[in-house]
């Protein structure tokens, strides 16, 4: 135990009148200079001493609020089922899935209802309503600030741009039209083709593009580890869109919980296919979808479970597929408006030698001329350079082959 610091001692002197003055004023001036030091060692030890009934008032404070948990009994979450008509409700611990029927206080009994989460005692009574509860992930999955990406910088699929438009952004900002010709504006639009040919920046443009809510994931997200997670995400997800319509849904590789059903009784297989039937469940929905609209991305369309594919869960199917020649001449445009190009490149020529290239590939066959002008010590990129980024390019996808086939055939 830290005893408390002892006073200083206070300094007396005894000043003799018969001094001459200016002896005297020396006496009296070392006098106050000594009160002075008294002073400020009194000082330091009360700030010493407040530093100290602080620390001390922190763990009297800490201790209490431990007894006051002591005390007290702890709460569970609950799922409230049902309400009934004499004031009883029927809750569902979450953990055991037990279903009760207890009463509820009259001073929380107006503002329970179907579906609230609430805290019961250890008799299950109902001891508060909690807030909706939405996960973390799912919050973390919507985009904030719009993607750096137009219409403008896709290049190859007008007809799919055009497609996209009319499924997701016109029923969004025009939706008087719809219900002037009297249909249903369709509710999901599914995206298939080889990978790199501008799935995911088209739905990139159409978050740019409107003024909805544009929440992406990956599907390959949807698949927890433990039983539920993955249908309780999607819940929480499609739940989070409602409260912020008109909001759009991208789904990226779609196919990572959306394959063909299998008899695998795996417990793996088991999870992915119950977050599939929550997502096909939610996209179905009793009630009216709202401003919601779903775009979902995939290089694996054979893959999909048919139940997902039928009209009124996605009712556009819209190919991306790789580039013709006058597609990869306008990407080639497009990827190199920003490039110091010279007036000789033929992008005509260039396309024309390309056939088979993605707008991913023609992209980085811009890049790799780029490169090129620099180890040239050039500002400005030559036709020369794209042929030769081409051959590099042509070269490594030659030796990646020869690779593979090596490492099949040891």
């Amino acid at each position: 135990m830290s005893r408390s610091p002892s006073l200083p001692d206070r300094p007396h002197r005894d000043i003799d009148p018969d001094l001459p003055d200016d002896e005297r004023l020396e006496a009296l001036r070392d006098h106050f200079a000594d009160l002075v030091d008294v002073s400020q060692q009194l000082e330091e030890q009360l700030e010493e001493a407040e530093d100290r009934r602080q620390r001390l008032r922190e763990r009297v404070d800490k201790v209490e609020r431990e007894n006051e948990t002591l005390k007290s009994s702890s709460l569970y979450i609950a799922t409230v089922e049902d309400v009934m008509d004499d004031g009883e409700v029927v809750v569902k611990q979450h953990g055991n899935n037990q279903e009760v029927l207890t009463e509820v206080s009259p001073r929380i009994a107006d503002r329970v209802d179907p579906g609230d989460r609430v805290a019961v005692n250890d008799s299950f009574a109902i001891q508060q309503v909690l807030d909706t509860e939405t996960d973390a992930r799912a919050q973390s999955m919507e985009i904030t600030e719009r993607p750096e990406v137009s219409y403008a910088d896709i290049g190859g699929i007008d007809d799919q741009v055009r497609e996209v438009r009319e499924a997701v952004e016109q029923p969004l900002s025009e939706p008087e039209v719809f219900e002037e010709v009297g249909i249903e504006p369709p509710s999901g639009v599914l995206l298939y083709g080889p990978p790199g040919t501008g799935k995911t920046m088209l739905a990139k443009a159409v978050a740019n593009e409107t003024d909805a809510t544009f929440i992406k994931m990956a599907g390959s997200e949807l698949v927890r580890k433990f039983i539920g997670e993955g249908s309780r995400l999607v819940r929480d997800l499609f739940e989070m869109a409602r409260e912020r319509e008109p909001a759009i849904i991208f789904i990226d590789e779609i196919d990572a919980i959306a394959t063909t059903r299998t008899e695998s009784k795996t417990s793996g297989d088991a999870e992915v296919q119950r977050t599939m039937m929550q997502l096909l469940s939610e996209m179905d929905g009793f009630e009216a979808r709202g401003e919601i609209r779903i775009i979902a991305a995939t290089n694996r369309f054979d893959m999909l479970d048919r139940a997902i594919l039928r009209p009124g869960r996605f009712d556009r199917l819209i190919e991306v597929p790789e580039p013709d020649e006058e597609g990869r001449e306008q990407i080639l445009e497009i990827h190199t408006r920003d490039m110091n190009v010279a007036d000789g490149v033929d992008f005509a020529a260039l396309a024309a030698e390309t056939e088979g290239y993605s707008g991913a590939d023609i992209e980085s066959l811009a890049t790799e001329a780029g490169m090129y002008a620099i180890r040239n010590d050039r500002d400005e990129v030559h036709h020369e350079d794209f042929v030769d980024a081409f051959e590099k390019i042509e070269a490594d996808d030659s030796s990646d082959v020869i690779s593979s086939a090596g490492y099949f055939y040891q």
